[in-house]
Order: C-alpha cells, then structure tokens, then sequence
C-alpha cells in the first residue's frame, strides 16, 4: 500500500520485515514457469555437470521447414551446440539421446559427422526409436547403446515432391545411399553386406519399406554396441571420462526375431 507526503511529495512503500523489494530493472533469474514459457523446457538442477545432454527428437529437419504441427529437430540448432561443447573445457562428454523417424539425409549426415569427429568421448542412446537417417548418428558415437524396447528402422533411400525422371536423378539417389552405407558400416561392427541385406529385404511388416530392427538384434548384427539405458550410458561415459576406452557390452547380445 502507497501513502503519498503533501509537505515534500515524497512516496513511502510498505516493505514486509525481513525482505527486500525487488528492482524490476534487474534480470532475475529464470524460474521454472520463465524456463516453460521462454525455452519450452523445464528447470534443470544447479550446477555444472561435466556432461552435456542433447536430444534429436521428431523429425530431423534439414533445407525445408516442416509444418508446424510437426515436432522437429533443426540440424541448425544442434551443429553449433556440438561446436560450443568442443570448445568449453569444462564438458568433459557427451550424450546423445535419439528417438528419431529420421528426416533430411544430408542434414541428418551433417549431425553424425559432427559428433564422429569431437574429440571428447561420446555415447549415443536409442530410446524409442532411432529409423531412418537416425541410424548413422547412432553409430556416430564412441559408444553406442539401444533400449531393449526401441528399434531401427533401416531401408534405401526415398525421395518425395518433385523428381526428375531422368538417369543422373537415379544415380544421385544412389550415391547419396552409399554415403549412408559406408558411414554405418565404417562405425559400427555391421558389414556391409548385412546392411545391404536388412536394408533391401522385404516381406516385414513395415510394408516393405525395410526392415525394423529390435534392440537386441541390432546389437546381434553389430549395429549397436550394447542394450541398456541412461544409467548404463552414464555410466560407460563417465568411464570413458576417466580414461577406461575399454568396451564392456552386456551378455544380451544373442538377440531375438526381427520385429
């Protein structure tokens, strides 16, 4: 409450004991409701962990916009987070956590090269789902890992719009999908002609489009390195931190059907 002086018009403000009043004119610090409404995303704890955590969620977005209904991951946002966590000396790893349906090849491309060539230890996580262009910047990783309920769904190349039906439009397309092969194949155990087969194999049940693997047989084919979750991720990161580059990969690697 405002009560005004008439011999010097000066203003005297009730304050509460033992509490300071706020200048509006300061930048306070962001809550959590400030967080949600500016950033879209929650507080996270105080302090400065030496392992940062990005997420590739939705689709991965590349030279088109998608529509704004779409939940997407913008290669323009997540190439200069990968630059500045290289720089700062006080992140010590990475983790990667995907549950992707793929997207643009060459953005999706861009961000594997960009995580297979940090200097700092790396693990990537498949929770969910890690399809399509996701499959590379799975392997990308100095460690992969793959929950057990989440799967890969590995098929060729597609193009949608318009397509020029011509022969350099068909060997472009070509291309482009054995930039993809040689990239998996050149970060994980999976030998080429394993992934040409999972790759090119029809009859299953996603239409044949591909094939979708489990987790446990991507790790069966040498896609992925281990079945697990963040606590195994974390755990094989901070191990890594620590200098033991040693991989340890759980016994449940016999794997099952193909989902």
């Amino acid at each position: 409450m405002n009560y005004m002086n008439g011999s010097n018009g000066a203003k005297n403000e009730e304050v509460i004991p033992q509490e300071e009043n706020p200048n509006t004119n300061q930048n306070m610090p962001p809550t959590t409701m400030g967080a949600i409404k500016e950033l879209g995303q929650t507080a996270v704890p105080s302090g400065e962990p030496d392992i940062f955590c990005i997420t590739i969620i939705g689709q991965i977005e590349g030279h088109i916009v998608m529509p704004p209904q779409n939940k997407t991951t913008k290669y323009e946002h997540i190439i200069p987070q990968l630059v500045a966590a290289e720089q700062n000396k006080n992140i010590k790893g990475l983790l990667i956590i995907l549950n992707t349906v793929g997207g643009d090849v060459e953005a999706g491309l861009a961000i594997a090269e960009m995580i297979s060539s940090l200097s700092k230890p790396t693990v990537t996580v498949v929770i969910g789902g890690g399809h399509s262009i996701g499959v590379p910047i799975a392997v990308s990783s100095t460690y992969s890992i793959i929950a057990e309920s989440a799967t890969m769904t590995i098929h060729p190349i597609r193009m949608n719009g318009l397509v020029i039906g011509v022969p350099q439009t068909f060997e472009y397309m070509e291309k482009m999908q054995e930039r993809v092969v040689k990239f998996v194949t050149s970060h994980s155990r999976i030998s080429e002609e394993q992934f040409r087969d999972l790759m090119f194999k029809t009859g299953e049940l996603n239409r044949d489009i591909g094939t979708a693997v489990g987790g446990l047989d991507a790790v069966k084919y040498g896609l992925m390195d281990e079945v697990g979750g963040i606590g195994a991720a974390l755990a094989h990161l901070n191990r890594m931190i620590g200098g033991d580059f040693s991989a340890a990969p759980t016994a449940a690697i016999s794997g099952g059907l193909t989902q």
